[in-house]
C-alpha cells in the first residue's frame, strides 16, 4: 500500500514507526470530502487482537469496561482497557462474532501492549491471539459511504446499524464489514487480508468516483475525530487519565467485575478534581496539543488536542480543567507563543451529523 498512497502523491509522515499518509490533496479538501460526500482512509496500521474458547466472553468480560453481556451477535461496542489503578492500557472496539468468538481492534501504538496485557490477565478457558498481520483494514467515511461500498458487496449494507457489523465479501475478497468509524459521519469499516488491500483501495476510489471521493490522511482524520468529540490515545486519555475524568464513564458497565473498577467506583463516590472539556477560542489564536491552559491568569491544565475546524470555521480544542471549572461559559487562557489568549468551554461533541 505504501506505493500506492506514494503515487497518489501523498505527504508521508512516520507514525508510531508506520510510514503514514498525513495528506493528499490536503487536509481541508479531505476533511469537507468526508463530512459532505465520501473520504477513503487506509487505518491497516491499527490492530487487532483475537479470542476465542469456551470461556472468551468471561476474558473480554473481565478486561472490557463495556456491558459486553448485553452484545449480540454482530454487535461492537467501544470500550476501555484499564489498569487495576484505573487508568487507560486503551480504548478499543469489541466485536462479538459469537459466543466464544470476539474481535478486537486496537490502537496502532499499543497493539503488542493491549495483547501483552490481556495475555497476562486470562485466567480463562480462552485462546488469546495476536492477529495484527492477518488484516488490513480500510475505512470509508461520509454521506455517500453506503452507497459507495453498496457497489461492491451483495450483503444489504441498509441492515447493518451504527456499531453492528456482517462478514461477506467486498468485490469477492472475504471481509468483515463495520459500521464503525472515527470521523463522525456515516461509515463503514473493511476488515480484510493485506493481500487484498491494494486492489480494494483502488475499487472503493472507482465506486466512491461518482460522489467526488477522496482519499484521506491522518491530517484530516484527527480534525475530523475532534469535531466529533472522539478521545485519542496519548491525548484525552492515557495510564494517569481514569474514564471518569475523561467523560468516558458511560463506556463502563458498573455492575460487572472488570479491571480497573475500584478506581471507578471510589471517583464516582468521592467525584473527580478534573475533567475533560471542550472549548472554543475567544481572542485569535489556535490552542494547539500540549499547550499549558490557565484560570485568572493560574496554570490550572493542558490541551489535549486542538485545532482550527473546517467545518465551524472556528479554533476548537479540548482540555483538562478543575471539575470546578468546567461549567459550560466558564472563560479560561490558553498560553499561545507566551500570551494568554482567552477561550470559553463549550458542549462537546462540537460537530453531530444530522440523522
Amino acid at each position: 500500500m505504501n506505493s500506492v498512497h506514494r503515487a497518489l502523491g501523498a505527504k508521508m509522515v512516520d507514525f508510531g514507526g508506520w510510514d503514514m499518509p498525513v495528506q493528499y490533496s490536503g487536509i481541508l479538501e479531505e476533511h469537507h470530502a468526508v463530512r459532505q460526500r465520501v473520504g477513503l482512509f487506509d487505518v491497516s496500521h491499527m490492530g487487532e487482537v483475537e479470542i476465542r474458547g469456551p470461556q472468551a466472553f468471561d476474558l473480554v468480560n473481565f478486561v472490557a469496561t463495556s456491558a459486553v453481556s448485553k452484545m449480540a451477535q454482530g454487535q461492537a461496542q467501544y470500550a476501555g482497557l484499564l489498569y487495576e489503578h484505573g487508568g487507560f492500557v486503551d480504548d478499543i472496539l469489541v466485536y462479538k462474532v459469537s459466543d466464544t468468538h470476539y474481535f478486537l481492534c486496537v490502537n496502532a501504538s499499543n497493539q503488542q501492549k493491549d495483547f501483552e496485557h490481556i495475555r497476562d490477565h486470562n485466567r480463562f478457558e480462552a485462546g488469546v491471539e495476536f492477529a495484527s498481520a492477518r488484516y488490513a483494514q480500510l475505512a470509508v467515511q461520509g454521506p455517500k459511504a453506503a452507497a459507495t461500498v453498496q457497489k461492491l458487496t451483495k450483503i444489504d449494507l441498509g441492515t447493518i446499524r451504527y456499531y453492528r457489523f456482517a462478514d461477506g465479501e467486498v468485490d469477492r475478497a472475504p471481509a468483515r464489514i463495520a459500521r464503525t468509524g472515527y470521523t463522525g459521519e456515516d461509515c463503514f469499516e473493511l476488515f480484510i487480508a493485506p493481500v487484498e488491500a491494494e486492489r480494494l483501495w483502488n475499487r472503493v476510489l472507482d465506486a466512491g468516483e461518482e460522489f467526488g471521493i477522496k482519499p484521506c490522511g491522518l491530517g484530516a482524520r484527527n480534525t475530523l475525530r475532534l469535531e466529533a468529540g472522539m478521545a485519542l490515545y496519548g491525548h484525552e486519555i492515557s495510564a494517569s487519565i481514569t474514564p471518569a475524568e475523561a467523560g468516558l464513564q458511560r463506556n463502563c458497565d458498573m455492575t460487572k467485575k472488570f479491571l480497573g473498577k475500584q478506581r471507578c467506583e471510589q471517583q464516582l463516590r468521592e467525584g473527580v478534581r478534573r475533567r475533560l472539556a471542550g472549548f472554543e477560542m475567544a481572542g485569535r489564536g489556535i490552542a494547539r496539543d500540549g499547550y499549558e491552559v490557565s484560570i485568572d491568569g493560574v496554570p490550572a491544565g493542558w490541551v489535549t488536542s486542538g485545532s482550527p475546524s473546517p467545518t465551524l470555521n472556528k479554533n476548537i480544542g479540548l482540555c483538562y480543567l478543575p471539575t470546578s471549572h468546567c461549567e459550560l461559559g466558564s472563560t479560561i487562557q490558553v498560553q499561545i507563543r507566551g500570551q494568554l489568549v482567552d477561550a470559553v468551554t463549550v458542549a462537546t461533541p462540537f460537530y453531530k451529523r444530522a440523522k
